[in-house]
């Protein structure tokens, strides 16, 4: 393990301590729980948005609370989901009188927690709370006969349901609304990734899994989890190729669709290498007579230092397009 670290296991609360100074403009912490991160900006009336996962994700999760999107995020160990008590805690200071919605990803670890702390928030404090997954990964799409659970997992996707959902609260929509918006761009957006180098987890001092140097893994998830294909690395057109057909084919995409796009770096892509991406992927849409209507670049949900990247597309609509417009700026994300 080579990392810029003290004590492995003060990783996440010196990590933490690091972003309260630099943005102690912007965030706090409730109950001097420094994994109950908040925004210091509280707007009476507003709906309450939360979100929480596991550290090694950033920006994702924390980095997208501040102005026009997350008003709070329980934030747990690297790749471990936070306490329910922390998300209650949370829930608390950012209730405005208008309810808390719960955004997170698709993991069982963090349903439980949420859900938890869902019961806790309507026994204890009489605050009604709604909860939206995010679950985009195509690579991770099983059966979806009524009534069964989804097993996609959430990853970079989320991202603009964070978007939808932050700038419908920033409107002063009512928790239905935020929620509705929230679950409409949970539904219309799908991702899928690439892997080619493995990530350490700082307690465990090893890599979680191995890819030959030669090789890559396309589905893999932002935990190491198995893709749909391990083979031997190609070039960034076909790459990005085998994952756009499988995005376009899942939800599906047609002729005539607006989408924003996100590519985002897993941690150890350059952004040269994101950018090469990028020209595939317009050429592909546009072959397909799919409309680009804003393109997102850069690291938006990473895994450590894993070397990849994802694509993620989200079919916009006269709704979505300006809630994606809508004015944001967080310590980690700003769009003006």
């Amino acid at each position: 393990m080579k990392k810029i670290i003290n004590n492995p296991e003060n990783y996440l609360k010196e990590m933490l301590e690091g972003i309260y100074i630099a943005h102690q403009d912007q965030v706090t912490c409730v109950n001097d729980d420094l994994q109950c991160y908040v925004t210091k900006n509280k707007t009476p009336g507003k709906v309450g948005i939360s979100t929480g996962g596991g550290s090694g994700h950033l920006p994702l999760f924390l980095g997208y609370v501040g102005d026009g999107m997350l008003d709070g995020c329980a934030v747990g160990d690297v790749f471990q989901s936070p306490s329910a008590e922390q998300m209650f805690e949370i829930t608390k200071d950012i209730d405005q009188g208008a309810g808390v919605l719960y955004i997170y990803g698709n993991y069982n670890g963090d349903i439980f927690n949420f859900d938890m702390a869902t019961e806790m928030a309507d026994f204890e404090e009489n605050i009604q709370v709604t909860t939206v997954l995010g679950a985009d990964d195509v690579a991770s799409a099983g059966p979806s006969a009524p009534g069964e659970k989804s097993t996609r997992r959430g990853v970079a996707g989320i991202f603009f349901v964070y978007k939808c959902a932050g700038a419908a609260a920033a409107k002063m929509y009512d928790l239905e609304t935020v929620t509705r918006i929230a679950q409409k761009a949970a539904d219309n957006v799908r991702t899928m990734g690439v892997a080619l180098s493995a990530c350490v987890v700082p307690r465990v001092g090893k890599a979680g899994f191995s890819i030959e140097e030669n090789e890559m893994e396309i589905g893999m998830g932002i935990h190491g989890e198995t893709g749909i294909r391990r083979g031997q690395l190609e070039s960034a057109d076909q790459i990005t190729e085998e994952m756009m057909q499988q995005i376009l084919a899942d939800l599906p995409y047609v002729e005539g669709d607006e989408v924003a796009v996100l590519v985002n770096g897993l941690g150890a892509t350059p952004l040269d290498e994101q950018y090469i991406v990028t020209r595939k992927i317009d050429a592909i849409l546009k072959e397909k007579g799919i409309k680009a209507y804003r393109y997102y670049v850069g690291e938006y949900a990473t895994a450590l230092e894993m070397s990849g990247v994802s694509i993620s597309l989200l079919k916009v609509d006269e709704e979505l397009k300006p809630l994606i417009d809508y004015p944001v700026n967080t310590p980690f994300f700003k769009q003006m």
